[in-house]
């Protein structure tokens, strides 16, 4: 006959694997794309656009892992609904019959790179640039006044295959985030520093979201909750804690 000590401790190891189970968050699985210093691989905590979106989904009872893709496959998989949710997205009309898009966690300034020599070409207006190459990465939503200029484009895979073929003079311009763009070139593209150079004006400032797909069976409440989480890191100050971290670690 078991003692009351022994069938209490059976009764424990019985029970706390369900009770582990019953407080444990739901866990996501989140994709994107190589876009430092907002979202990469090799950053810590993958940068500070997914730290961002991470704490948020925390903040409303979620844990989350991440898989990086190129872009254009990261969109097509989040669009049938093989991930959770898709992170920083910028907002497309078109985009809305497949996604829902949370509140925007970030503002990107978009515009372009030239090379050094081009100093005497005028980015504006976008109609006097109808003769020049301008390089944009396949799959994004560019801002919608260069769309409307119909200018001539070349698509990249990703932007720092668009910034090297600037470099290599395939391309005339290169149309990309400022910030995106001054972090590929300290760090992944040193030769450039000194020959390729910010054109002011920007073509847009555009919010930057995390989106969720229609096809995902409880993305209502999952929008909602996000969007309640990113309240809460907003109130508590760790949305600022965690975009210091990130300014001093560059």
């Amino acid at each position: 006959m078991l003692t009351r000590p022994v069938r209490l401790a059976l009764h424990l190891l019985f029970c706390l694997p369900w009770l582990g189970i019953a407080g444990a968050n739901e866990r996501l699985q989140l994709i994107t794309t190589e876009y430092p210093p907002y979202c990469a691989s090799d950053l810590p905590e993958q940068g500070v656009f997914t730290a961002l979106t991470q704490a948020a989904f925390k903040a409303a009872g979620y844990d989350s892992t991440v898989l990086f893709r190129p872009w254009a496959r990261a969109l097509a998989e989040a669009r049938t609904g093989q991930h959770d949710a898709l992170l920083a997205v910028w907002y497309q009309a078109e985009r809305e019959k497949y996604l829902v898009f949370t509140d925007p966690l970030w503002t990107n300034q978009i515009g372009f790179f030239g090379r050094v020599e081009q100093a005497g070409l005028a980015v504006q207006p976008l109609s006097g640039l109808k003769r020049y190459r301008i390089g944009v990465v396949r799959g994004y939503a560019n801002p919608p006044e260069f769309d409307a200029a119909d200018l001539t484009t070349d698509l990249s895979v990703d932007d720092l295959f668009n910034l090297k073929k600037l470099l290599a003079g395939r391309v005339d311009l290169a149309l990309i985030d400022k910030t995106l763009a001054d972090y590929l070139i300290r760090s992944k593209l040193p030769e450039a520093a000194g020959k390729l150079i910010w054109r002011e004006p920007p073509v847009a400032t555009m919010p930057l979201y995390v989106a969720i797909p229609r096809s995902r069976p409880d993305y209502r409440k999952r929008l909602a909750d996000f969007n309640r989480g990113l309240a809460e890191i907003r109130r508590n100050g760790e949305y600022d804690r965690i975009v210091k971290r990130h300014a001093a670690a560059q």
